[in-house]
């Protein structure tokens, strides 16, 4: 008898472990009414240093969750839920966001704004072998290595090498750089400009990198303007931007200032009171509803550029305070979820396994453009575009291609 119930108490164990399974084929939650129910993570800061941008994507994600919220796999109808997590713009709470993600079964994970807390949070997801797929975190450490991490943005070693053909196009032949000791954002992307200009023949004058949390930067602000750059590369967060901004003008620094797609927010010109005029972003859509089909016309038009509104364009039109300007990481993030939500189409499985498959070849036109991933998980891009600050708001100044 005691033999009996140790296979019995062994057996019971073992299926424990199974349902325990981050990616297991286990039976599906379900709603109070009895309705199965696949869950997708939303791993972003939606406070901190990065919550500006973070929420941006969330919007993105959820808007795509309306229009996208019921899937049939093997026949069945199932809700797609979002379970949201606040990574808080910190790698440690990046950690702490990504086990509970885990822990509350999600199939994949889509996120994050900021490149360092991505990068924290990446081997978590990889070991619990749950697809996470990134909006606009554009550090090549993001994905390598990890066959679990995909992107629908371009990388930083492009994004610099455009900016720094934007600076060559423009006959800017001396450049100073400015960046976040220990962001892996701001480091790597300052980094590849610098090697980008090296090699387009552009003089790298000055390179100053400040602390996080910052509020003075007119000691590194000083020693630049002594060099006379004609161009200034600053790759940093929303909070820091209008600071920079702001301090330089006062300086009398009258050079352009360019930042990363990370300043792609109307809160840094309202922040920067008219010091953000002429500033150029590189960054990775550009709405025209003229042109538009397919997805970006529904989403589009669902976002308050066609005949209809939603929530979504009325909490954009409080940040941006430009009701015709859709940012580009909630188009990201629209498409993020896009490529969870196909990819589970195609897996016909909630098991995360089955969807990473499914991601490898995963291929269709989303609100940014054609959508698909290399071998390293990375989207295939090639293109950015650049924006100006024009009469206090965003204004599309061109398209930099790198083949």
């Amino acid at each position: 008898m005691k033999k009996f119930l140790a296979v019995i108490l062994s057996l019971v164990m073992a299926l424990s472990l199974v349902a325990c399974g981050g990616g297991s084929k286990t039976s599906a939650p379900t709603t109070s009414s009895g309705e199965k129910v696949i869950r997708i993570g939303v791993f972003e800061p939606q406070t901190g240093e990065n919550g500006g941008g973070g929420i941006q994507e969330v919007y993105g994600i959820r808007y795509a969750n309306k229009v996208y919220n019921t899937i049939n796999i093997g026949g069945e109808d199932y809700k797609v839920e979002l379970y949201e997590v606040d990574n808080k713009s910190d790698k440690t709470e990046a950690v702490n966001a990504a086990q509970k993600l885990i822990a509350g079964k999600v199939s994949v994970v889509l996120g994050s704004y900021g490149s360092g807390v991505s990068i924290a949070a990446g081997e978590y997801f990889k070991e619990a072998k749950i697809p996470a797929i990134g909006c606009s975190c554009t550090n090549p450490q993001v994905t390598n290595g990890n066959e679990y991490y995909f992107r629908t943005c371009f990388l930083d070693p492009f994004q610099g090498t455009v900016m720094s053909s934007y600076c060559k196009n423009h006959g800017y032949s001396k450049v100073a750089v400015i960046t976040q000791l220990g962001d892996d954002y701001s480091e790597g992307l300052g980094n590849f400009f610098v090697k980008a200009c090296e090699q387009n023949g552009i003089e790298v004058v000055a390179q100053e990198k400040f602390q996080t949390n910052e509020q003075d930067f007119k000691a590194i602000l000083t020693n630049i303007k002594g060099k006379e750059p004609q161009f200034i590369f600053a790759p940093s967060s929303i909070a820091t931007a209008p600071l920079i901004l702001s301090q330089a003008r006062e300086l009398g620094i009258e050079c352009q200032i360019g930042g990363g797609d990370t300043w792609e927010n109307g809160t840094i010109i309202d922040n920067a009171h008219g010091a953000a005029e002429g500033m150029v972003v590189t960054t990775f859509y550009e709405a025209n509803p003229a042109t538009a089909t397919g997805e970006e016309a529904m989403f589009l038009k669902g976002n308050g550029m066609g005949d209809t509104a939603t929530g979504f364009s009325d909490y954009l039109v409080k940040v941006e305070n430009q009701p015709a300007v859709i940012p580009a990481v909630s188009a990201l993030g629209y498409d993020a979820y896009l490529a969870a939500f196909k990819a589970m189409q195609e897996a016909q499985s909630t098991n995360g396994e089955d969807i990473r498959e499914a991601l490898t070849h995963l291929a269709f036109t989303g609100v940014t453009g054609d959508i698909s991933f290399n071998a390293d998980g990375d989207a295939n891009k090639n293109a950015a575009y650049v924006k100006e600050v024009k009469d206090g708001k965003f204004e599309f100044k061109e398209i930099v291609k790198i083949d």
